[in-house]
C-alpha cells in the first residue's frame, strides 16, 4: 500500500510495524528519514547485536536478503533487516517471492534510492499489496521555497520570500543540503529574532546577493541597466562559479513565466502566483517586468536566449568566452 512519510512515521512512533517497507524515488531525503528512524528507534542498544542487519544492493542478493529476512529474532519481538542502495541490487523483482509470505516478527526496509518501480510490473503489484510502498519525489525548484517556509515553521522560525528564494537559487533542489544549510542558519539566528534574512544567508552561507542569478533576473527584468552590467561583469569574471547554461536557465524561467502573466485575464495577486506557480511575494517582481517588456519584446528575449543558448553550447559560435556571450545578450535583452 502506498502511504505517505507523514503516516509512517506516526505509526513507527506508535510503534505499529509492518513486516516491509519499500523506499523508492529521486529525493533520498525521506527515504533517509524514514530508514534511520528505524534504524535507530525500534530496537533498544541491547537488542541491535543480535537482531539488525544492515545489507548494501552491491554486496548481497534476493537470496541472502531472504535468507536473513526469514530468521526468528533472539531475545526480541522483532529484527530489522535493512538494505541500502537496493537500486544495485541484481533482479530484485525475484524478492515477490519473499513479499508473498514475509515473516511478521522482521522488519524488512529496502532503500530504493534515485528510481522508481515500473507500476506495469508484477513485482510492483506484489509490493503495492504486501508492503508499505513509499515513492520520494524530488521537488521542483517552484515548490522549494514553499518547502523551506514550512520546514522553518515547524520550528517557530520564519523566512523571507526572498530569502527562500535565493537559497533555492544556490542550493537547487536537494532537500539533504538545503536542510544542513538550514540548520547551520538557525544556529546562528539572533536571540529573541527568529527569523532568516538574505543578510543572514548572505552571512553564512557566503553568497552576495549582488551576484547571483536571482539578483541578475531581477536586475534584467527591472532593466536596471547600472546593476545588469555589474553582475555580468564579476560572472565573467567567475565563470567556474557562475555556469552560463545556468544563467541562460535562470533568466529564460523568468520571460517564460512573463510571458505567461501577459496573456492572464485575471492578474490578481493570488492568481498569477498559482497560474506562474511562483511565491505571491514575486508578483511584483513580474508587474513590473511586463511594464519594461511587453509581448513583443518578451518573445525577442525568449527567442535570444535561446540562440545565445545554443552559442553557449558550440552551436554558431565556436571562438566567444562565456563571459563575452553573456555580456551581449544581456545587453540586446536589456535594450530591447
Amino acid at each position: 500500500m502506498a502511504v505517505t512519510y507523514e503516516e509512517i512515521i506516526s505509526d513507527l512512533k506508535k510503534r505499529i510495524f509492518k513486516p516491509v517497507y519499500f523506499l523508492a524515488g529521486e529525493e533520498p531525503y525521506y527515504i533517509d528519514l524514514v530508514t534511520d528512524h528505524i534504524e535507530e528507534k525500534v530496537l533498544t542498544e541491547s537488542e541491535k547485536p543480535f537482531n539488525q542487519v544492515i545489507l548494501y544492493g552491491e554486496e548481497t542478493s534476493v537470496a541472502a536478503i531472504t535468507e536473513t529476512a526469514r530468521r526468528f529474532p533472539m531475545m526480541s519481538s522483532h529484527q530489522v533487516v535493512i538494505v541500502k542502495e537496493a537500486q544495485t541490487l541484481k533482479k530484485i523483482e525475484d524478492l515477490a517471492y519473499y513479499l508473498e509470505k514475509p515473516l511478521l516478527s522482521t522488519i524488512l526496509v529496502i532503500n530504493y534510492k534515485y528510481k522508481l518501480v515500473d507500476k506495469r510490473t508484477k513485482f510492483f503489484k506484489t509490493l503495492e499489496k504486501n508492503a508499505v510502498y513509499f515513492e520520494s519525489i524530488r521537488l521542483r525548484d517552484y515548490q522549494v521555497p514553499a518547502w523551506i517556509e514550512r520546514f522553518l515553521m515547524t520550528r517557530g522560525i520564519k523566512a523571507d520570500p526572498s530569502a527562500s528564494a535565493m537559497l533555492t537559487e544556490y542550493l537547487g533542489t536537494d532537500l539533504h543540503k538545503i536542510v544542513n544549510e538550514l540548520n547551520k542558519l538557525i544556529i546562528t539566528l539572533p536571540p529573541g529574532k527568529p527569523v532568516i534574512t538574505t543578510a543572514l544567508v548572505e552571512k553564512n552561507i557566503g553568497i552576495s546577493k549582488d551576484y547571483n542569478n536571482f539578483e541578475l533576473q531581477k536586475a534584467v527584468g527591472e532593466k536596471n541597466i547600472l546593476k545588469a552590467n555589474m553582475i555580468v561583469h564579476h560572472f565573467a569574471n567567475n565563470p567556474r562559479d557562475n555556469p552560463l547554461t545556468l544563467t541562460i536557465a535562470s533568466l529564460f524561467s523568468h520571460f517564460s513565466k512573463l510571458l505567461t502573466y501577459h496573456f492572464l485575464t485575471d492578474k490578481s495577486k493570488n492568481n498569477v502566483a498559482a497560474a506562474l506557480k511562483i511565491h505571491p511575494y514575486f508578483v511584483k517582481d513580474y508587474e513590473v517586468s511586463a511594464g519594461k517588456y511587453n509581448v513583443s519584446r518578451t518573445v525577442q528575449a525568449i527567442s535570444l536566449l535561446r540562440t545565445y543558448d545554443m552559442k553557449s553550447k558550440g552551436f554558431g559560435d565556436l571562438t566567444s568566452e562565456p563571459g563575452e556571450l553573456l555580456k551581449e545578450l544581456v545587453f540586446k535583452i536589456v535594450h530591447l
